[in-house]
């Protein structure tokens, strides 16, 4: 019998000048990542991010076949032509789309946006593995036998894991933060067992559809019980997560969108994606552990689904209204301010919620006007996802100068006349410093606690914070309390620095 013809992988020729453009185009997007990192470049990061999509896009589109010697570009047929109409088609409708949500999408709603778009991402990662599966010779990952090579089943396959936990996480994030789920941990029985089962039955999987044969109904079974796993433990990993932790998790989720599109670009010979993706990946990792390191948190329980975490962790909870308490005015909160030498202003999601940034920088003016050091403080998982705080004082043209960090301002409070706390709950409860039975113990916290006079702005004193836990400053000597809608707050506030 004659000896069976060994697989050997086919060869792709790359076209030097996309290999050229694409490395342009990674420059830009390490240069939006530099930019982005700064409240003050940030505008110039989007514009480099923004600039090198469009050479990557341009790339893909025109520059993706090899090129005869002396020539730039290919010779286009007419397949091409109709292939390139259909994408352009495409770009069109999800460009105008994007656009619409971009100009309606309230700032208050821009996380629940962000894991909309993570969702997307994954989805789009499963549905590229899948389609690279069922036709793996249009994708060229096929050796000379005809089989699909087993360095892209495990791309194939990881990214389908990777895009499917991405997408189901991604929908209980924004169920979640959109309210339309309970923010508290829904603790499953027996959950860490479950998780630990499920993710490693799929490596087992993944391993087995790497090291399958040349195809046939069980290497099917293999590819559909890998998406259908992935997406259950996405589902998993967020449930138990509390709302305390969700900026964590957007971050998180970000960055398996980048892990999805990096491993989508192994399968589609796509040096762009896979730096990108890389990209994403790496820089949404870091993030998420800065963030869990800001927030004394492990690192490990976040992604692993709370690992540690209990039923109490974060929730409904009310304040102890039991307590003695003052209620202040805004002329009274106007009148002290107006006498101060210095002024810190603690913004959270309570004056995203009410979009009271705008008139919060009018009564910085105000202030400042009357010759009142004004400054703002800024916790670094403030809001609902990560830099919330910033983007709104960015959109209310806040000078950068007068933002500062946690770790920056922290010391100033107790030389500070006066903090001004709006909409924020968690960041300033001294529960994290002091009980440990507190869902959020460990966690840096503004000490405002330490300043003279403190005005806090919120609806009632029959809530609490996002992390479900009673706020001690409510019920501080030097509190008053001024219950209302924050942004009607400050304007009246501002009316009476006015007259």
């Amino acid at each position: 019998m004659p000896e069976p013809a060994l697989a050997v992988p086919v060869i792709h020729e790359v076209n030097p000048w996309v290999a050229l453009a694409y490395l342009v185009a990674g420059v830009f997007f390490i240069l939006a990542l530099r930019g982005l990192s700064s409240p003050s470049t940030s505008r110039q990061g989007n514009r480099f991010g923004m600039a090198g999509m469009a050479i990557a896009v341009f790339t893909t589109m025109l520059l993706k076949a090899p090129v005869p010697e002396g020539q730039f570009l290919p010779e286009p047929t007419a397949a091409d032509l109709a292939t390139l109409v259909q994408i352009l088609i495409a770009i069109a409708i999800g460009g105008g789309i994007g656009f619409v949500v971009a100009r309606r999408i309230q700032m208050t709603a821009m996380p629940q946006l962000v894991a909309a778009f993570h969702s997307l991402v994954g989805l789009a990662a499963v549905l590229v593995g899948l389609a690279a599966w069922l036709n793996p010779g249009a994708f060229d990952i096929v050796d000379t036998a005809g089989q699909i090579l087993v360095t892209s089943r495990i791309e194939m396959a990881l990214g389908i894991a990777i895009g499917a936990i991405t997408f189901s996480g991604s929908v209980i994030a924004f169920l979640k933060l959109n309210g339309s789920m309970s923010g508290s941990p829904i603790m499953l029985p027996g959950r860490h067992v479950i998780n630990l089962g499920v993710l490693a039955a799929i490596i087992v999987l993944v391993a087995a559809y790497a090291l399958s044969g040349a195809g046939g109904p069980g290497e099917g079974l293999l590819i559909v019980w890998i998406t259908l796993l992935a997406f259950i433990i996405g589902f998993l990993l967020i449930i138990p997560i509390g709302g305390a932790d969700m900026p964590v998790v957007v971050s998180m989720l970000n960055s398996y969108s980048g892990w999805a599109a990096a491993a989508m670009g192994f399968t589609l010979h796509n040096t762009a994606m896979i730096i990108t993706g890389a990209l994403v990946g790496a820089s949404g990792a870091i993030l998420s552990y800065i963030m869990c390191r800001a927030m004394n948190r492990s690192f490990i329980s976040v992604i692993a689904g709370g690992f540690g975490a209990d039923a109490g962790d974060a929730g409904p909870g009310v304040a102890k209204t039991d307590r003695p308490w003052k209620r202040g005015s805004a002329e009274d909160a106007a009148y002290l301010m107006k006498e101060a030498e210095t002024v810190i202003i603690i913004p959270g999601y309570g004056m995203a919620v009410a979009q009271a940034q705008h008139v919060l920088r009018e009564m910085g003016d105000q202030l400042k006007e009357h010759g009142v050091s004004v400054k703002y403080a800024i916790h670094p998982v403030a809001g609902r996802m990560p830099g919330h705080m910033n983007v709104l004082l960015a959109e209310a043209n806040v000078p950068y100068d007068e933002v500062f960090e946690l770790e920056d301002i922290n010391s100033e409070f107790a030389q500070a006349d006066v903090a001004f706390i709006i909409g924020a709950n968690d960041v300033v409860n001294p529960a994290a410093k002091t009980d440990k039975s507190s869902p959020i113990y460990g966690m840096p916290v503004f000490d405002v606690d330490k300043a003279k006079q403190v005005f806090f702005i919120k609806r009632s004193m029959g809530g609490v914070g996002y992390a479900g836990v009673d706020n001690d400053v409510f019920y501080m000597d030097q509190t008053m309390m001024l219950l209302s809608d924050a942004k009607k707050m400050v304007e009246e506030i501002n009316k009476a620095l006015a007259d």
